[in-house]
């Protein structure tokens, strides 16, 4: 040791700093490597959103386009507009009266009689049509004496308007696509289409038309085996019921767990008993399977969704509990209870992260006030970590809406053709019914599918930007 501090000269101290030369070196590979890693996560960023505005393009483009039609009757000589899916019921029934009048009988026998077929040419309205409304006029007379007017009410006001739609398309108007084109090919090869349309087609009886087949009608319309009357009511429906209660149950939950760990689990940490000890074990177990189970393969929960919930508790979510006798346990609510279970892991991890964010100061002040524990957490930290508990719940939220593995197992039909009414109605979503369309051949049906994922998207736009809204509200109350 004597011979290295001798070896040091007098008139140069030591130091730990390297000398000027080494330093200017080392800072400028930090520097380099600095810009590196920022042209990397810049790159990252643009290729992110350049494959966003790709894939949203391709939608776009499968969403609208020219396409060749075949009528047997122009639509807009039956209909207003020649736009059958935004037909009125009234306007639909005097479209079948006009065209069809025996076949407007044949509907009224097939769908509202409540007599024999035999009888029912002999009997009166009143008798036929039973509970049924229709008018006064019309009560004591026979089918065959009803005038056009009677049976356009009769038909408006009993069946429904995706009866008369499916029935104008077949029977009378004879719509058919014969092809179909994208929106780019439409708009930038339209000559060669035109030109290709006047050579293979006849005029006489087919059109060239461009559709955009996302239009209200479509959000208003229930399914269909014609492309261009199916619409996406019903899993729109179902797929708001969904998302509602699987929020409602989820978010509660999710707080919850994230306070008792961040809270209350730090307690037992200084119990050094064999209570504590277990305490202890307890929480660090809850703890690591919460983080391995945001991990999980949604087709999973959908297994423990299809074993809990659709066949151990199905007198639960059947709703034979409150005396609902016409379903079983593939429902709504089955549904929900299994999306909320797979995006509790996302809420929990995101709310305690939240809350561990919060300044003990924060705490410390509210005790020193002489506020117990529950009224700190309730009046001081949950305000103040309610922004990241928002963004967790986003998250999630924004999973659950686009998930089908777990759907598909639990239950959601890939055809239903009534809207859900209630948590214990049997039900399908939007991402069902997109794959079920996907899967047709007909490139009509990829368009509407094309449709559906943009009216998705929009949907998680807005629930997003709900949650947003939320979270930016709190964010200003605490700043107040």
């Amino acid at each position: 040791m004597s011979d290295l501090l001798t070896s040091v000269p007098e008139d140069k101290p030591m130091s730990l700093m390297p000398d000027e030369v080494v330093f200017r070196r080392g800072l400028a590979g930090r520097h380099l490597r600095g810009r590196v890693w920022k042209i990397f996560f810049m790159m990252a960023i643009v290729l992110a959103l350049l494959s966003l505005v790709a894939l949203f393009l391709n939608v776009v483009n499968s969403a609208a386009g020219l396409i060749v039609v075949q009528y047997n009757i122009d639509p807009a000589e039956v209909v207003p507009n020649g736009d059958l899916a935004a037909a009125t019921a009234e306007q639909l029934a005097a479209g079948i009266v006009e065209y069809e009048p025996n076949r407007a009988l044949v509907l009224i026998r097939d769908n509202l009689s409540s007599v024999p077929v035999d009888q029912f040419s002999a009997s009166t309205m009143s008798q036929i049509l039973g509970t049924h409304l229709y008018p006064e006029s019309a009560a004591d007379k026979t089918p065959r004496d009803l005038e056009p007017e009677e049976r356009a009410a009769i038909l408006a006001q009993n069946l429904s308007v995706d009866v008369m739609k499916q029935f104008i398309s077949d029977d009378i108007i004879g719509l058919n696509v014969l092809e179909t084109h994208s929106l780019f090919e439409s708009i930038f090869d339209r000559a060669a289409i035109e030109e290709h349309f006047a050579a293979e087609f006849d005029p006489a009886t087919t059109r060239l038309e461009f559709r955009l087949w996302l239009r209200p009608s479509f959000l208003t319309s229930g399914q269909s085996s014609d492309p261009v009357l199916a619409g996406i009511r019903t899993a729109l429906i179902g797929t708001i019921w969904i998302v509602a209660i699987t929020v409602l149950v989820a978010f509660p939950i999710g707080v919850g767990a994230a306070i008792y760990l961040e809270e209350y689990a730090a307690a037992f940490g200084n119990i050094n008993t064999r209570f504590g000890r277990f305490m202890q074990w307890f929480n660090r177990f809850i703890e690591t399977n919460v983080r391995n189970l945001a991990g999980v393969p949604s087709i999973i929960y959908g297994l423990l969704g299809l074993a809990i919930f659709v066949r151990a508790a199905a007198e639960f979510t059947s709703g034979r509990f409150v005396g609902v006798t016409d379903s079983n346990g593939r429902t709504i609510i089955s549904a929900s209870l299994t999306m909320a279970l797979l995006i509790l892991p996302v809420i929990i991890i995101n709310a305690q992260e939240a809350i561990r964010a919060v300044q003990s100061s924060i705490r410390e002040a509210s005790y020193g006030l002489g506020a117990t524990k529950w009224q700190t957490i309730w009046n001081q930290v949950l305000p103040a970590a309610m922004p990241g508990i928002l963004t967790g719940t986003i998250l999630g939220m924004s999973r659950a809406i686009g998930e089908t593995a777990p759907l598909v197992i639990v239950g959601a039909s890939t055809a239903t053709f009534l809207d859900p009414n209630g948590p214990f109605s049997s039900f399908t979503a939007l991402p069902i019914q997109i794959y079920q369309w996907t899967a047709r051949p007909q490139a009509e049906f990829r368009a509407i599918a094309a449709a559906a994922i943009i009216v998705l998207l929009v949907l998680l736009l807005l629930l997003n930007a709900t949650a947003i809204l939320l979270r930016q509200y709190f964010r200003r109350k605490l700043q107040t």
